[in-house]
């Protein structure tokens, strides 16, 4: 088809092309003398973005997964007793991770299009005076249903009840985009992923780390090899590396990380605020609404759309990509043909998003619903163009 195809999913995201072209580049030799002039003030970026001074930022050559999957080797011993909450598909999916690990899980179910329980995770920490729990984890954006939570709100339970648990945040598709302060929430480990906010491929498995998650790290049980702490941080300390990483990822990572250190965090937070709260304008100029239950839930990210109950998610997909050569997120689980989800992460401007909804409203048309062309769009530049004054530097109110 002619023209460019437009990606609206949740990851992975649109690529810079100052990114992707410093990935164009001749293999390099990962043990060469000068490979830590990359390698050494990367890990200090990386450090800046996570707001990470205490501890250390390990990436490895996976996805997010894998980060997930080190954190609970290199804090956690089998038979652990740990706090978690599943009301999306991937919380689900750490929940089932956890359970596979052989660590005790004490689960929480919780309506999908809800977030973390803060309130039942706080009755829980005050309850354990013995403190058998060892770790609470929380997803702080659920990619599957539009859903972001109170990680802030976790830590606060955690120190009301005087817990000495450890705080495993889920930031694959946030860090990088939404708001998130490791230092200030008191975050262990928190795990992310190349492909989302940090705007590459995927292939990075990316976790930061605390000095109290390091410390675990000396009685975790857990055997471990390819993402074992001790393997990286003898290597990562002279700049290199165990095994052979994924070099190109690493230089686009780099350019990546300075252009979001020169736009701002805060900037970076607030674009994105801002890009979200105009889709959700259009969605409520549809008449429809979102999966997710409650303003304080909405993601920044990511926007999962229910369509009528008379309407299959998956055919407004399927007519958006084949008809108007555009990629959309299609509902998981629970929710599938029920949402079709519109990433709005990474690097992404109005026009981008624009372009999404236009698309997201010709194929709705095209399959029967009830809507007035330029309903959505027009709701959304309103709202662009009674903010752009600002910069996009504005948080705008729901």
């Amino acid at each position: 088809m002619p023209g460019y195809n437009h990606l609206f999913i949740p990851g992975p995201t649109n690529i810079p092309e100052e990114v992707r072209m410093a990935m164009n580049v001749s293999m390099q030799d990962m043990r060469a003398p000068d490979f830590p002039e990359l390698t050494k003030p990367l890990f200090e970026k990386m450090a800046k973005l996570f707001r990470n001074t205490t501890g250390r930022v390990f990436l490895y050559p996976s996805s997010g997964t894998g980060a997930w999957e080190a954190a609970i080797q290199n804090t956690l011993s089998p038979g652990d007793k740990v706090l978690m909450s599943r009301f999306g598909q991937f919380s689900h999916l750490w929940v089932d991770m956890a359970q596979r690990f052989g660590l005790d899980v004490d689960v929480i179910d919780c309506e999908w299009g809800t977030g973390v329980p803060v309130e039942k995770y706080a009755e829980k920490l005050k309850a354990d005076t013995a403190h058998e729990i060892k770790a609470v984890f929380a997803t702080h954006n659920e990619t599957a249903t539009g859903v972001s939570s109170d990680i802030k709100g976790v830590r606060r339970a955690l120190d009301d009840a005087n817990h000495p648990a450890l705080l495993m945040v889920d930031g694959v598709s946030s860090i990088g985009s939404i708001e998130f302060d490791q230092d200030a929430w008191g975050v262990d480990c928190a795990v992310s992923g190349s492909q989302k906010g940090f705007m590459l491929p995927a292939g990075l498995g990316i976790l930061s780390v605390s000095k109290w998650a390091l410390d675990a790290h000396k009685r975790a049980e857990y055997k471990r090899t390819f993402f074992s702490f001790e393997d990286m941080i003898a290597t990562n300390d002279q700049g290199f590396f165990p095994y052979t990483p994924a070099t190109q990822l690493l230089r686009g990572l780099d350019v990546a990380c300075d252009m979001l250190l020169d736009e701002g965090l805060e900037n970076v937070w607030a674009r994105h605020n801002r890009l979200a709260t105009g889709v959700r304008k259009a969605v409520d100029a549809w008449g429809l609404r979102l999966c997710a239950k409650e303003p304080k839930w909405h993601s920044d990210t990511v926007s999962a759309i229910m369509v009528p109950e008379d309407k299959d998610a998956r055919d407004v997909i399927a007519t958006a990509y084949s008809k108007y050569n555009t990629s959309l997120g299609s509902g998981l689980s629970k929710v599938m043909g029920k949402v079709f989800r519109i990433g709005h992460l990474g690097w992404l401007n109005e026009g981008m998003v624009t372009t999404a909804l236009s698309v997201a409203e010709m194929s709705m048309i095209e399959n029967g619903f009830d809507i007035k062309a330029g309903s959505g769009v027009g709701a959304a530049i309103d709202h662009f163009t009674s903010t752009s004054a600002r910069n996009g530097s504005a948080i705008a109110a729901e």
